[in-house]
């Protein structure tokens, strides 16, 4: 098995429904475009992604939505050294086909006072089933490092609450620990580092806005 030395995180660039919650009534999720800022902070990413990766040669999956497409495109990794798949399990919670300004906010309310984890947006999803559908992306994930020609690096440019999912399922914390956890900032990286003992180690925390709460003792 030919696991990558590294797995990069990535969170898309600013976008237009960062700055703007009213897009959402005009135009779908999946639709909406970086910004300026957004294209000026994955170009400053994709500076320091290049130098991360050198020469070496990279497995990139990519969600499906618009902005992460810009994004990516936006870090000019060496067409010839990388090989990109669109991911669609990797796309972010859905809130539903057309969202209602007023009515989002209402239920961001509720699930802020619910749970992160639990809270199903009507018509959309909950945390708990992003975990199941990153799940399924990880256990193909797992698969494709069965090739001996693996490439050394995998990046996957993906949304912030995805990325804080995809941690949970790979390190196995509790809903505790994940409900604690604030979302990476956007073109924010994380990557998993390969150690000599073989195991996997996270770069740098996610910001932790609470101490975890438990319900029994794996917490």
């Amino acid at each position: 098995m030919a696991r990558p030395r590294r797995i990069v995180l990535v969170r898309h660039g600013e976008s237009e429904g960062n700055v703007d919650d009213t897009v959402y009534e005009r135009e779908p999720d999946h639709a909406l475009g970086l910004t300026e800022t957004g294209r000026r902070q994955a170009a400053e990413t994709g500076e320091r992604l290049r130098e991360l990766f050198g020469d070496e040669r990279v497995s990139v999956y990519v969600s499906p939505y618009r902005r992460t497409h810009d994004t990516l495109r936006a870090f000019r990794l060496d067409p010839d050294r990388i090989r990109v798949r669109e991911e669609p399990r990797l796309r972010e919670q859905d809130w539903g086909n057309w969202q209602e300004r007023d009515d989002v906010r209402l239920q961001k309310e509720y699930r802020d006072a619910y749970g992160h984890f639990f809270y199903r947006f009507a018509q959309g999803e909950s945390g708990a089933d992003v975990y199941d559908r990153v799940g399924a992306f990880l256990e193909s994930l797992y698969r494709s490092f069965e090739a001996p020609d693996h490439p050394p690096n995998v990046l996957i440019v993906t949304h912030g609450l995805t990325m804080r999912l995809f941690c949970m399922r790979w390190f196995h914390w509790t809903v505790a620990d994940f409900e604690s956890l604030s979302n990476p900032g956007n073109a924010e990286t994380r990557t998993l580092l390969l150690g000599e003992d073989g195991k996997y180690r996270l770069d740098r925390p996610f910001e932790r806005w609470r101490v975890p709460e438990s319900y029994g003792p794996t917490g």
